[in-house]
């Protein structure tokens, strides 16, 4: 190859360079110009969200009421009168009154829920005819389920109470010392206090749980034990 020919091999060599590195700058520019335009459509995106967001938040009506409603909403445990009237900065008197406005509204509009009075709070619950639906829903944990033997010594301790353990077992015939363990563990019975006899045995007594659990806002509403007899056949 003569040196003329080497020329223009190099020259047609650094043209073609020429040309590769412009088209790499050419895409470089055009990739930021994009990635630009991106963020600039992602930050108009979150604008135009936050705005929406802003305008929802607007468009709701705080009221003392509705603050009520939405306190017990989220309760998943019943709240007293001055507890709910210290979280909503009022006093327990207006508390009572929105909870009959709301109860109102809910019996109106067929709602499937009330503003119930449990365990010396009030809690919002579904209505019992819906229980058939509920069930299908909630499933308990076998570890949560009272065996009869639980049942009955709850049972006793509920309409004995303060009772020491003596009592119940010579009513169940049974010793009851793990059953009463068991019921202590699961939060429905406690130790009350010592009974004034010899050897001062423990008193039992059912706890807050105990009515949450039973739907009982004290235990007055316990049924009454004739109301539990069987009817005569």
């Amino acid at each position: 190859m003569t040196d003329e020919h080497r020329e223009i091999e190099d020259s047609k060599c650094q043209m073609l360079d020429d040309e590769l590195a412009e088209q790499v700058e050419q895409t470089a520019a055009i990739e930021q110009i994009e990635q630009a335009e991106q963020v600039e459509s992602e930050e108009l995106a979150e604008e135009i969200e936050q705005a929406e967001l802003a305008q929802q938040d607007q468009d709701v009506e705080l009221t003392v009421e509705s603050v009520v409603e939405a306190v017990l909403f989220a309760s998943d445990e019943p709240l007293s009168a001055a507890r709910l009237a210290n979280i909503v900065e009022t006093d327990t008197k207006q508390v009572r009154q929105h909870i009959k406005n709301l109860n109102e509204k809910y019996r109106a509009n067929n709602n499937a829920f009330r503003i119930e009075q449990i365990a010396g709070g009030c809690q919002m619950l579904t209505l019992s005819p819906y229980n058939h639906w509920l069930k299908k829903l909630l499933r308990v944990r076998s570890d949560n389920k009272l065996s009869a033997a639980a049942m009955e010594t709850l049972a006793i301790i509920a309409y004995k109470q303060p009772v020491i353990r003596a009592d119940i077992e010579v009513i169940r015939g049974v010793a009851a010392g793990e059953v009463i363990r068991s019921l202590a563990y699961k939060g429905l019975v406690k130790i009350v206090g010592r009974a004034e006899v010899l050897g001062r045995p423990m008193l039992y007594g059912t706890t807050k749980k105990f009515l949450e659990v039973f739907g009982l806002n004290t235990l007055k509403d316990l049924p009454k034990v004739e109301e539990l007899k069987k009817p005569p056949s």
